[in-house]
């Protein structure tokens, strides 16, 4: 198997430490190399017939079955090793009670991979080697951590950590940069400079030019520590609310639905941010995405939306161009479900307020490994006027104008909003009818409240 490594994958293979960490850029192969040195463990142990544990805890179940179908189990069968595989049931669940479904591979003598999406309750299950797989995406970080430390206490027993950046406020960047930590840890670092300097076939500037956002390039391929200080949703918090199960209409549990709408029309994106209530929380169950779309065809994706969910509120940028698709929109779907929102310093630093509240509250849930999407929520950016009155920015590149993070943020002031409830009183009906037979009357009572000026 050594010969279809790269130096720095096969260092990173050979690297027989208790504990180590790496730090690789995008698609270096750090899961393919990390699932080869648990294969390689495994089959050691099967051949003296003793057993090895290993559990694999990644961002989602997809990444965990990514790492066991693209890596351990390509490695088990390259090698000529008999092994057997199940998904089933792993006992634990999601937030919404949902099955956290794992992965596990099994040797002839008992040896045991287990793949599955790391939370505190995963972290603790079990005591094995550990394989925590791009560390710094995981949300609750620190609470996986003081969950999981004590299961690899037993002697003998490793732990790998491998990651890109993701900001500074987790576990994975003190491994990285703590000097006490760095007496214990063996620490490997290839960006991507280093990797196709060692082999790895890839164009650094067509990766460059492809990525077309210099925030995303700096720390998916230079591997470089973000200043966070000026962003207004830091990588962290923005982590803290991914969810596997956000982002996917078929989860949709027929709730009430709130809308944002964020309009472009030429260099910026169209799109429409739908969540649902359930419970306290905000999840969201779809993001449409356009670019270059007419307005014909960003009334019909709204229609769409519309007759998809139970909508109960929905605000849309009505800046500019949007002033006619507002009231296209109020016309199709009603005045008290549709309103525009005039984008000006005052409804910019109340949406944004909004939206920091709710993921720092983690009252919502976004989708999980979406990264164009991280990247627009996390590029907008609170500056100073010469006034000191605060303003709002976001560099427009290939991906946007922060066009998501204002539709997020639209539709979570669709929420803040509170949604309409009609209820019926009896009244008294006079003449012509002259027994005053008892009708009733529709009456509108707004429960919520709007803490904004929109």
């Amino acid at each position: 198997m050594s010969g279809i490594l790269h130096p720095f994958q096969r260092q990173w293979v050979d690297d027989k430490s208790r504990f180590k960490v790496g730090m690789f850029a995008r698609q270096t192969g750090k899961t393919f190399s990390s699932t080869l040195e648990i294969a390689e463990d495994i089959i050691e142990h099967d051949i003296r017939k003793e057993r090895s544990r290993w559990v694999i805890l990644s961002r989602g179940e997809r990444q965990a079955k990514e790492a066991m179908d693209e890596g351990l189990k390509l490695h088990l069968r390259a090698l000529g090793t008999a092994f057997e595989h199940f998904e089933e049931d792993s006992g634990y669940r999601y937030e919404d009670g949902s099955s956290i479904k794992s992965q596990e591979v099994m040797l002839n003598n008992g040896s045991r991979v287990t793949a599955l999406p790391a939370n505190p309750d995963t972290a603790r299950g079990f005591s094995a080697n550990v394989f925590l797989d791009e560390f710094a995406f995981h949300a609750d970080s620190r609470k996986i951590w003081s969950a999981l430390f004590p299961v690899i206490s037993k002697p003998g027993l490793k732990l790998r950590v491998v990651s890109t950046p993701n900001g500074k406020g987790n576990k994975f960047y003190e491994l990285m940069t703590d000097a006490k930590l760095g007496k214990v840890w063996s620490r490997h670092n290839v960006d991507i400079y280093k990797a196709v300097e060692l082999g790895l076939d890839r164009n650094i500037q067509e990766l460059r030019d492809g990525v077309g956002d210099d925030d995303a390039w700096a720390q998916e391929y230079e591997l470089k520590w973000l200043d966070e200080a000026s962003s207004w949703l830091s990588y962290d918090l923005i982590g803290g609310v991914e969810h596997e199960r956000a982002g996917i209409p078929a989860n949709y549990t027929g709730g009430p639905c709130f809308v944002g709408v964020d309009i472009g029309i030429r260099g910026d994106l169209f799109v429409i941010w739908v969540f649902e209530k359930v419970g306290d929380v905000l999840w969201t169950r779809e993001v449409i995405v356009r670019k270059r779309i007419s307005f014909a065809e960003q009334d019909r994706l709204l229609d769409e939306v519309f007759a998809r969910y139970h909508v109960v509120a929905c605000r849309m940028d009505q800046t500019g161009m949007g002033e006619k698709p507002v009231e296209d929109a109020k016309r199709r779907h009603g005045q008290v479900r549709v309103q525009g929102v005039l984008f000006n310093p005052a409804t910019k630093l109340y949406m944004a307020s909004l939206g920091k509240e709710a993921f720092d509250d983690r009252t919502l849930r976004i989708p999980l490994g979406d990264t164009p999407l991280r990247n627009d929520l996390h590029k907008l950016r609170r500056e100073s006027t010469p006034t000191g009155s605060p303003r709002f920015v976001a560099e427009s590149d290939a991906s946007g104008h922060a066009d998501r993070a204002w539709a997020c943020f639209l539709g979570l002031a669709a929420a803040d909003a509170g949604q309409e409830v009609f209820a019926y009183e009896g009244v008294s009906k006079h003449a012509p009818n002259e027994n005053h037979d008892s009708i009733e009357r529709p009456v509108r009572v707004t429960a919520g409240f709007s803490r904004g000026i929109i």
